[in-house]
């Protein structure tokens, strides 16, 4: 199995999410830098980490959408790969349009960064057929624009097309539907905010977020 991570200025998870990937067995994790134009041959999943890119100017993740890497990443999602955007990776994809709606500023104006409960709404994907529905986990966030905003058409479309991967328990930023994370229509890409490479591993102190890379390993090798 192979993967990828994605890497641009203010990026700060990059190695966390090298580590996951490698854990749930994938060779070692190629690392791209955002000036790259093309992608390794035979990936399996692309990870677009947490950070800060380009200092959050403009809107989060907007400049780095730009950049010559995501055009290739917006080809490989296109041709039916697996796509995972943890936090700042959420917001890249949202600006590629990879992922519908927007993160905004959350709720408070304030930075959080805390463990929170989450609730696993659906099964039915590469990245969360290891967990149960209705599952609670807890997984740590750690972002100031996480408030995601959507109108209600697309709302009730992600929750009938069952595309609404993980709710809050407490809804931390005034996400909709308290909404934390989403999939796309081919259900290949998932966009979060909060954290499960974080919580991956007992000496991180908890394995919720294991979950979702077992997930992400058994569905890529069965495949």
């Amino acid at each position: 199995m192979k993967s990828a991570v994605i890497v641009f200025p203010g990026s700060n998870c990059d190695r966390d999410l090298a580590v996951a990937f490698e854990g749930m067995g994938s060779q070692k994790p190629a690392m791209v830098w955002h000036k790259e134009s093309q992608l390794p041959d035979g990936l399996d999943v692309i990870g677009i980490p947490g950070g800060f890119s380009f200092g959050d100017y403009l809107r989060c993740g907007a400049i780095a959408a730009r950049s010559p890497i995501c055009r290739a990443v917006v080809d490989f999602a296109n041709r039916g790969g697996h796509v995972l955007g943890i936090c700042n990776g959420f917001q890249i994809l949202t600006e590629t349009g990879l992922l519908p709606g927007a993160l905004m500023r959350n709720r408070n104006l304030k930075y959080i960064c805390k463990d929170l409960d989450l609730k696993v709404e659906t099964t039915n994907s590469a990245f969360t057929n290891a967990y149960s529905k209705g599952q609670e986990i807890r997984i740590p966030i750690a972002h100031h624009d996480g408030n995601y905003t959507a109108d209600g058409a697309l709302v009730a479309q992600l929750q009938a097309e069952d595309r609404v991967a993980f709710t809050y328990k407490d809804n931390p930023n005034g996400s909709v539907a308290d909404i934390a994370g989403i999939l796309s229509e081919n259900r290949r890409v998932l966009g979060m905010m909060p954290h499960p490479e974080r919580l991956n591993d007992a000496e991180l102190g908890g394995t919720d977020g294991a979950g979702l890379f077992r997930s992400l390993a058994e569905s890529l090798v069965s495949a």
